[in-house]
C-alpha cells in the first residue's frame, strides 16, 4: 500500500505531514492514518468543506477566491501554503475540485485541484478525473500520496 510507503520514508527521514482536504473530506486524513505509526509523521489536518472555512481557519484570501472560485489552482496554493504553516509541518497537501454530481462555478465534475507546500516550494497539480464522487476522491488521494513519494 502506497500509503504505507509514505509512512516509512517520512519517518525515516524525520518529516511531518498534515492536509487541509474540501471535496475529499477528510479522506486524505483517514488513508494516511490508517497506517500503523503514523503518529510519528502526520500532525493533523482540517477539512474545510465549506467556503467560510477556507477564509476563516486556513486564511485563503476571500479576493482569491472571488476572482478564481474554491475550485482553482490559487485555492488549492494557498490552502496547502497557508495550513502549512499553521500546522508547522515539514510538507501539506490540500485538495479542492468538483466531485459532483454536477457543475459548481461552472466547472465540471471531475476537476480536482492538489496542493503540495513544503518550506522550499508549493505546488499544484490540476486534474480532471472521470468517475463516481467516491472514485474522484480516491483517485485524488491516491495521486497526492505518489506525489508525495515522489517529492519526498
Amino acid at each position: 500500500m502506497k500509503a504505507e510507503q509514505l509512512n516509512k520514508l517520512l519517518t525515516e527521514k524525520g518529516l511531518t505531514l498534515g492536509s487541509v482536504e474540501s471535496f475529499t473530506g477528510g479522506l486524505f486524513a483517514s488513508t494516511i492514518t490508517s497506517t500503523p505509526g503514523a503518529s510519528k509523521f502526520y500532525k493533523g489536518g482540517y477539512v474545510t468543506y465549506a467556503t467560510e472555512e477556507k477564509i476563516n481557519l486556513i486564511y485563503v484570501p476571500k479576493d482569491v477566491i472571488e476572482q478564481h472560485g474554491v475550485v482553482s489552482r490559487e485555492v488549492a496554493y494557498h490552502m496547502a501554503n497557508n495550513a502549512r504553516q499553521l500546522l508547522k509541518v515539514d510538507y501539506c497537501v490540500s485538495f479542492t475540485g468538483n466531485a459532483g454530481p454536477s457543475a459548481m462555478e461552472g466547472k465540471p465534475v471531475g476537476e480536482i485541484h492538489i496542493g503540495i507546500a513544503s518550506q522550499a516550494i508549493a505546488e499544484v497539480y490540476s486534474l480532471n478525473i472521470e468517475g463516481t464522487r467516491r472514485e474522484i476522491q480516491e483517485k485524488a488521494v491516491e495521486f497526492a500520496i505518489n506525489k508525495l513519494l515522489e517529492k519526498i
